[in-house]
């Protein structure tokens, strides 16, 4: 009677022990906090804010395009570095390295008209 009431205890323990790992692992994918990387493109020498800019982040699907005032958004980035690619027609194209983090704040893009 004994062995059978020690075996049911270590099904028991091993039953919980796995259900606390899997808690852990479920508990770290929920708690990836994700970022938002909004920012800006104006032109370089008058400031005028541009309409319709193409803004993507390299070597992913992402891309926007500005606002009626040149604002754009990326939403649900994880937190790490981008290359932020920004094109718009009679510009020279811009590429910028960030690194993304809680402290990221709108970032400030400047297109130079093609000559």
């Amino acid at each position: 009677m004994k062995q059978i009431v020690i075996g049911i205890l270590m099904v028991f323990a091993t039953f919980v022990v796995y259900a606390k790992e899997k808690e852990t692992k479920i508990a770290d994918t929920k708690n990836t906090a994700t970022m938002v990387l909004s920012g800006s493109v104006a032109d370089e020498n008058s400031g005028e804010s541009l309409v319709g800019v193409e803004v993507k982040i390299e070597g992913t699907d992402l891309k926007t395009y500005t606002d009626f005032d040149g604002n754009f958004s990326f939403k649900n980035l994880k937190s790490g570095e981008y290359k932020v690619v920004s094109t718009y027609i009679s510009y020279q194209k811009n590429s910028k390295k960030l690194i993304i983090s809680p402290n990221t704040k709108n970032i400030k893009i400047k297109l130079q008209a093609s000559n």
